[in-house]
């Protein structure tokens, strides 16, 4: 396990720069050489005894993070937990989503029960899971057939674990007072932004404005070959104010259940 917060995130934030090369424009376009803080930083798993959420979230909670909200997205067959640093207000919230085999097809468990039989048991212990990539081979064939069913599935089966998306906090942007502001600039630059359920999702009214980017794309190795997919992406979050006058810090299910969709293949 990481000795401390900034160390996994350090490392987090590498492995998602091999993935998704843009971000480190948009950190110049909305940063300008500041640093920029993380609102949140998202996982994805299967629900497994080797592999579930609990097994992500171990790193975290070792680290001195609380659970916090969960959340269930039906149509997706996901479930998910968000988590807080109770003692450090600027260490990113960490948003944990696993899909439910259970309720999948006969076809996708079988696919993905041969993907974790070639997991080492002892490996989400490793100081570096959260960002070791793909455990697993897996032919071009299986990965479409999981296309057809489950996008979440598919991205999952091609880039294993690592960040799927970081996260911009737009409260903390200097030179930019809301979301809007920021999806022009990113318009104007060129990134192509996720539209599902417009490009923002949420409102004030829900304490919580998101947009995100729409993924960038990598070469993935599988066993009979290899194909170029989307990645990662990287996501924009305002947050409002709660009746007792602190920032809200939770998520809102209806909008994260299209921020997912950040990663389609078009």
């Amino acid at each position: 396990m990481h000795t401390s917060v900034n160390e996994l995130f350090n490392a987090l934030w590498q492995d998602y720069l091999k993935m998704t090369p843009s971000a480190l424009e948009i950190h110049e376009l909305l940063g300008g050489g500041k640093a920029i803080i993380n609102d949140h930083v998202a996982f994805r798993t299967f629900r497994h005894p080797k592999l579930g959420l609990e097994k992500l979230a171990a790193h975290f909670l070792a680290l001195g993070y609380e659970q916090k909200g969960e959340y269930h997205f039906e149509a997706k067959k996901l479930y998910a937990r968000h988590y807080e640093h109770p003692l450090d207000a600027t260490a990113p919230k960490v948003f944990i989503s696993e899909l439910l085999l259970e309720q999948c097809s006969p076809g996708l468990q079988r696919i993905v029960a041969g993907l974790i039989d070639q997991v080492d048991e002892g490996l989400p212990a490793q100081t570096g899971f959260l960002y070791s990539g793909a455990p697993w081979k897996l032919s071009y064939e299986d990965y479409k057939a999981l296309l057809e069913e489950s996008e979440y599935a598919a991205w999952l089966a091609a880039y294993g674990f690592r960040a799927n998306h970081f996260t911009v906090s737009v409260n903390e942007l200097d030179g930019f007072d809301s979301l809007e502001a920021v999806n022009s600039a990113l318009k104007n630059a060129g990134f192509r932004l996720n539209t599902a359920g417009g490009e923002i999702k949420g409102s004030p009214e829900v304490l919580l404005e998101q947009s995100s980017t729409m993924a960038d794309t990598a070469i993935v190795e599988f066993s009979d070959g290899k194909a170029e997919l989307p990645s990662c992406f990287y996501e924009f979050a305002l947050r409002y104010a709660q009746p007792d006058g602190k920032l809200y810090t939770g998520f809102v299910a209806a909008s994260a259940d299209k921020i997912f969709e950040s990663t389609n293949v078009n």
